[in-house]
């Protein structure tokens, strides 16, 4: 089952999503259950040549061969904040003291006003969820082991052309956050400062 899935039975989202906490990125599961979110870039496979895809075919079927541990792939697709993206712009264009300048940007704006108010600017991104079950509660091994599976994992699908990078611990619980509120996320987003209430909710 999926760490991002939703259940049909009312109860509240602490029980529904079952985590113990966040620390160092890692979130921390009951029984002794931990996850590293890694986020991946991805490639155009269909741009590419046969020759090209058999070659990637391959190469990837290899990567999986060489794993000793499964692992989820999560694709999340969010509707982009367009309002937060032009009031920002707003404030950069009421800096300008050319008039020239002044009028292309309100240009701009107008245009992306329009474009989003019939469509849904929407952004996808790819997530790894590696797992980990400990047989101790030694947060340092832990932490070793889930950081070598990363490793492992960013080599292999380095070689697919495609990066990798480890989430943070805000940056995982903003995954989840938006998720289980995705009203909510839009609304008040979550800042650093905001992490350490979060942290005493969930640990």
């Amino acid at each position: 089952m999926s760490i991002l899935s939703k259940s049909n039975k009312k109860q509240s989202s602490r029980r529904q999503i079952q985590i113990d906490g966040v620390r160092d990125g890692i979130l921390m599961l009951p029984k002794r259950d931990y996850r590293l979110v890694l986020e991946s870039s991805s490639i155009n496979f269909e741009l590419m040549s046969e020759d090209e895809q058999d070659a990637l075919i391959d190469t990837y079927q290899n990567f999986l061969n060489s794993l000793n541990t499964g692992f989820q792939i999560v694709v999340r697709i969010r509707e982009l904040d367009m309002d937060k993206y032009l009031s920002n712009f707003k404030s950069r264009m009421n800096e300008q003291d050319e008039e020239i300048y002044k009028n292309q940007a309100q240009n701009y704006m107008d245009f992306i006003s329009g474009l989003v108010s019939n469509n849904k600017i929407l952004t996808r991104k790819f997530y790894i969820v590696l797992p980990y079950k400990a047989d101790s509660s030694e947060f340092t091994v832990v932490k070793e082991q889930l950081k070598l599976q990363a490793d492992i994992v960013a080599k292999g699908l380095g070689r697919l052309g495609m990066q990798v990078r480890k989430l943070n611990s805000l940056e995982v619980l903003d995954l989840f956050y938006s998720f289980y509120s995705p009203g909510q996320a839009k609304r008040a987003p979550l800042r650093d400062q905001t992490i350490a209430m979060l942290k005493e909710a969930y640990l």
